[in-house]
Formats: C-alpha cells, structure tokens, sequence
C-alpha cells in the first residue's frame, strides 16, 4: 500500500506511536524548552511532539530521500512575524532535525548516503507501508463517493 494513498495526518499520527515504542527514540532534556525554528513564538503544546516530528520526518524522507538537513529545514521553516514590518520568511532549526535522524539512524530506519543526504532504510520503508496499509484498510470501508 502507498504511503502517497493514506491522509498525512492519519499516516504520521499512527507513526508516532509506534516510534514511542523504539528505546532509540527518546526526545532529549532540552526539548521541553526548545523552539522548533526562529519564526516560532513558544515551543510545542503538544507533549508529544518529539515523535510526531519523528514520524513527520520519516515520512517525508520516504517520499523525498535521500534529502539533508539543509532541505529539511526548509521544508519545517515559516514565515516569521516581525511586527509591523511584513514577514519573511525563515528555515526551521537544525538541531531538532540532526538529533532526530541520528536517533532514526540508531533505530535503523534511516541511514546516511554520503554526498545525498538520508534515506529510508527497508525496514523503515516497510514499517510506513505496514502502517499506510492499516490506515487504508480502516478507510475503505467509509463508502464515500
């Protein structure tokens, strides 16, 4: 089953819960405080968020990969309020992004192509087609139309 084919929303929710079951993925102590780029005003609500930026991550290097960090950080990056002043717009931080693919790398479901950036290994392209199967699945039974 395509990963193309299951709403990203659903796709990542799912992932990130299975990532909370990987020992390798554990958001550091520093997260809890940290801004995911300059345009941000405050850091993430979500208590959670170090796993769905993890699932968001895997996926879009399933689509994109290999990809590196500078990309990535364009791809997180937003506009950044500047007052009366119109907005510009800015790249996520890189440090949430080097720290979570070294930690996907550890777990195996990412590795590293010199020169290219990272890609998703087998089992990580495996583990989001598990997953997008399972999603489609529940989905198809909804009789749209």
């Amino acid at each position: 089953m395509s990963v193309r084919e299951v709403p990203s929303q659903l796709l990542i929710a799912r992932t990130a819960e299975e990532l909370k079951k990987l020992e390798e993925l554990r958001p550091p102590e520093w997260s809890r405080y940290v801004k995911t780029g300059v345009h941000k005003e405050r850091p993430p609500e979500q208590k959670d968020w170090w796993y769905v930026r993890a699932a968001s991550l895997l996926r879009r290097l399933y689509l994109d990969g290999p990809v590196g960090v500078s990309r990535l950080r364009v791809y997180y990056g937003g506009r950044k309020k500047r007052g009366a002043a119109p907005e510009h717009f800015r790249r996520g931080g890189g440090k949430i992004l080097r720290s979570l693919l070294q930690q996907l790398e550890r777990a195996g479901l990412v590795e590293r192509k010199e020169k290219e950036g990272r890609k998703v290994t087998r089992k990580g392209a495996e583990l989001l087609e598990k997953l997008s199967g399972e999603l489609k699945g529940g989905m198809g039974s909804g009789g749209g139309g």
